[in-house]
């Protein structure tokens, strides 16, 4: 007789990767065990558990997800984790907690506390008017709530491949899964450094120093123009994810008047870009490479503009 496995709840028949136990362990649970990642290797491939940094439920999901043998079922899994979303009221829906980059609507936010041994954690809340974006936005929750801001900021997005998620995923929704992984890395620390009144920015700054080898800091805002959404998504996006160095937009779209495609998005009419950004993420790229990592990061702004020149440098070429 055959053994019914069940993952987030949902009966799942023939996977021979995980244990029963293993699996049953993903059912809702109303206690996590939040210490150090075990040294494990995922079920689909040679990447250990400890090299992406995940926490302890997001490395479970992550051997869970691997292991199930269709992407269909898989596709399953994320809805039914979105079905199981807590709803949120509007005043969680603000401007200020809205994913960029994402093909639906994600508002995401969190609150801090102090658990058992003193550590002040996380905890995140959000919601999506997309049924698939919502489940992603649900694993996120799940595996990233109730860790501090430096193991959020750890994780490699690595884990969506090991997870084999990635193939369920258009490029599109790839891009804004990437992109809330970010945010919510970004508002943990911001989080706590209102908590504490400003320490946990101070200690943010010198590692960003040091790991850019003392040479600069890493931009972290901007100050957004009125009227011009491409604009403000594309630097929003940019930083957040590749921290740069140095980033500069300008919007060339008044010297391409009467141009084909000078119409630009709808609603401001942007449509011709000049980027220059410095940032570690790109060195050892080719400029191929480069170009490439821009235009998956605005894989949604992209197609509602007509060009984007680029200039992407490392710290050591500059």
């Amino acid at each position: 007789m055959r053994r019914t496995t069940l993952i987030a709840g949902i009966p799942i028949a023939g996977i021979v990767a995980l244990s029963h136990q293993q699996a049953a362990a993903w059912s809702p649970s109303t206690t996590f065990s939040r210490g150090a990642p075990t040294t494990t290797r995922l079920a689909s491939s040679s990447i250990s558990i400890e090299s992406l940094n995940l926490t302890p439920e997001l490395a479970m999901m992550t051997d869970a997800f691997a292991s199930i043998p269709d992407e269909k079922t898989r596709h399953k899994q994320l809805l039914y984790m979105a079905s199981k979303l807590p709803d949120v009221d509007d005043s969680v829906r603000v401007p200020e907690n809205k994913v960029p980059g994402c093909l639906s609507t994600v508002h995401v936010d969190c609150t801090v506390e102090e658990n058992d041994d003193g550590r002040k954690v996380v905890q995140y809340f959000g919601d999506s008017d997309g049924l698939l974006t919502k489940g992603l936005l649900a694993l996120l929750i799940r595996g990233l709530s109730g860790c501090t801001p430096e193991e959020i900021n750890a994780i490699d997005p690595q884990f969506v491949k090991a997870a084999k998620i990635s193939q369920t995923l258009t490029p599109g929704r790839n891009n804004g899964f990437l992109n809330m992984l970010a945010v919510m890395k970004k508002k943990a620390f911001e989080a706590v450094e209102r908590e504490n009144g400003g320490d946990v920015a101070v200690a943010v700054s010198g590692e960003e120093q040091s790991t850019e080898n003392e040479t600069a800091e890493v931009v972290t805002s901007f100050e957004e123009i009125e009227g011009k959404p491409m604009y403000n998504a594309i630097m929003f996006t940019l930083i957040t994810v590749l921290k740069p160095t140095s980033i500069t937009l300008v919007d060339n779209s008044s010297q391409h008047a009467g141009h084909a495609g000078s119409k630009g998005w709808a609603e401001s009419g942007e449509s011709h870009f000049a980027l220059e950004v410095v940032a570690e993420a790109f060195e050892g790229l080719s400029l191929v490479k480069r170009h490439q990592l821009i235009y998956m990061l605005l894989g949604e702004t992209m197609p509602k503009i007509h060009a984007l020149e680029i200039k992407a440098k490392s710290p050591s070429e500059v």
